[in-house]
């Protein structure tokens, strides 16, 4: 059976929040309120289940949903990552040293030339990225270490070049702009 035609395309969707399963919801939620800097909403349970609704949005109810139950022996992470856009380089370098701080896993800086970004590991090692967009755009993926502590303009100059150096490289602008036009959006 074939499905009907849908009329009018797809709603306008922007992402809101997500929700994962977790061993021990009083860590991990220590973990996103005292290192990341999220505010606990609401929490609950619902049936067996403790939820723990986190946002640093004032619009939104919540960005992330801490629910009980991960079983104990599961031994693949199905989460790839989970990414936060920060303004600037400073507030990127500003979380990479509270990280360090609270011994965060697998902590490393790197640029993606449209991007530069820290990745690490939550409590139960989930890996989360931060991340400060820059104003080029070259194909993904792409990545290469770089020292955080390096004054702005010399982390900005590595990405440029490294973004440049790609065949694909224009400025952010075009790409956003070329992808307004595949998505049809105005």
């Amino acid at each position: 059976m074939t499905q009907p035609a849908l009329r009018g395309g797809p709603p306008e969707l922007r992402f809101s929040h997500f929700g994962f399963h977790v061993r021990d919801i009083g860590a991990m939620q220590a973990f996103y309120v005292d290192v990341l800097g999220l505010t606990v909403t609401d929490r609950g349970d619902l049936g067996a289940t403790q939820l723990v609704f986190m946002s640093r949005d004032p619009e939104e109810h919540h960005q992330i949903v801490l629910a009980s139950g991960r079983p104990a022996e599961q031994t693949f992470n199905p989460i790839n990552q989970i990414s936060f856009r920060v303004a600037d380089v400073a507030a990127l370098r500003a979380l990479n040293r509270r990280l360090q701080a609270a011994r965060a896993a697998d902590l490393v800086a790197v640029t993606h030339g449209n991007a530069l970004s820290i990745y690490f590991r939550d409590p139960e090692g989930n890996r989360l990225e931060v991340f400060f967009d820059t104003p080029w755009y070259c194909t993904q993926p792409l990545r290469v270490p770089v020292d955080l502590e390096q004054p702005d303009d010399a982390l900005l100059a590595q990405s440029e070049a490294l973004a440049r150096a790609q065949p694909d490289f224009e400025p952010r602008a075009a790409w956003v702009e070329r992808m307004r036009a595949k998505m049809r959006r105005p």
